[in-house]
Parts: structure tokens; sequence; C-alpha cells
């Protein structure tokens, strides 16, 4: 039996974990993650939980990216594995309004956020739409594709980090360009990547402590990231 939340991004269903809240707003608040995904790992899903909190989401979309425009080098994982994984990540929360789309993978080519945006918002008129980004990226967002029109469709949420003399305060992030509309998070140092899991996994080290159970699952059975000449990029 399929959950109905996985059916976000087709319009069948409204995002509904918290319809309580966003009725009494009189409006539905939808968080939207993306990227390569890997792989992903516990980083992705306390990213998704911080935004839940404390922008009091209804829902997050996690959506992987077919290939990122910024990113020169393709994913080491095939498009298959890393949608098997992050469903795998994203399902024991289903129950908070989280879920994984596709979309942008069906899609094919490059996945530009202002489709998805543009999409988003014709299959859910009225939403609010939050994009969560790290808070290092912000001085990359004027690169991206029809960035004036997606400042107007979107608000961003940037992830902060602490500094690295364990202080607590915030490092300072880059300006956001003009017309973005951006809150921050609470700041949290956690320092998973999916590039040094992939540089672990090279080097036959262990990584089940930064991957969801599932996905350490899926990828000792599958091993699809087993170091090319060179290593990984």
């Amino acid at each position: 039996m399929k959950n109905p939340t996985l059916e976000i991004m087709a319009g069948k269903e409204r995002p509904g974990a918290r319809k309580e809240a966003s009725g009494e707003r009189g409006v539905t608040r939808i968080g939207v993650l993306g990227g390569s995904f890997d792989p992903p790992h516990v980083g992705h899903l306390v990213l998704a939980q911080d935004a839940a909190e404390f922008l009091s989401l209804d829902a997050v979309l996690f959506i992987p990216a077919a290939q990122a425009p910024l990113k020169p080098a393709s994913p080491v994982a095939p498009a298959d594995l890393r949608l098997e994984m992050l469903r795998a990540a994203v399902a024991p929360h289903a129950a908070r309004g989280w879920a994984v789309s596709d979309w942008e993978m069906r899609r094919g080519g490059e996945s530009f956020s202002i489709h998805t945006a543009r999409h988003l918002l014709a299959t859910h008129p009225g939403a609010e739409i939050h994009w969560l980004i790290g808070a290092d990226r912000l001085a990359d967002l004027a690169r991206w594709n029809c960035a004036t029109e997606l400042f107007q469709l979107v608000h961003f949420a940037a992830a902060q980090r602490t500094n690295a003399d364990g202080g607590g305060a915030p490092a300072k992030p880059p300006s956001a360009p003009a017309g973005a509309r951006v809150v921050f998070l609470p700041p949290r140092r956690l320092d998973i990547s999916s590039t040094e899991i992939r540089a672990r996994l090279g080097a036959g080290l262990p990584v089940d402590l930064f991957l969801p159970p599932g996905v350490n699952e899926i990828i000792q059975r599958r091993m699809p990231y087993q170091p090319p000449p060179g290593g990984f990029p």
C-alpha cells in the first residue's frame, strides 16, 4: 500500500502531516531539500528536522537531481540507486510529512531549481516554498538559472555551521544576493559530507555511523562506491 505522502509531487495528495497548524496559518509550508544525495546521510536528515521545527513546515520534499548544474562531475552512483538510497533514508520518517520526489530525475538533464519551483507551485497553488540550502551556497544563488524569478517564487532557509573553535557562534556566511528572501536556521556543527563518505568507502573505512541504516545496507549490498583510478571526484 502506497503512503499518500509519497504522491505529493504528482498532485494526488496535499502535504497533511500538520494540517491543523497549516489550517490555522491559511497556507501550507513545504520545505525542499535538493541535491545529488550521493549518498544520502544523516546530515541531510538533521537539516530537514531543523528546518521543519524552526519554520513549522507541513512537509519536506527530498528531490534528487538528475545532474546538478553547478557540479561539473556527474554523480558517482547511478540515478536509480541514488533514488533507492534516498527512499530508504526518508521512508521511516513519512509520519513527519517527509517524502521523496523523483520529478527531477524523470525530467532528466540538468536539474534547475526554477523548473522544480514552478512545478511545485503549479501542483500546490498557494503553498509557501522554503528551499533548504547550506549557508555557504548563498554566494552562488545569483548564478542559479532564472535567479530573479526564483527569488520571487521561493524562500531560502540557510543552514549555518558554528565556528571551528567550538565556541558555538555561527560562522559568518557570505552575503545573499539582492532580492533573495533568506532566513537562517539555528547554527549546528555537523561535518558530514557525501564526499567524505565516498572517500572512507574507497579507503575501506566504516561509514555506518554516518548513514541511515537502510542506506548503509544498500551500500554494503550493492557496493556502488568502488574507487576509480585517481580516486573519487
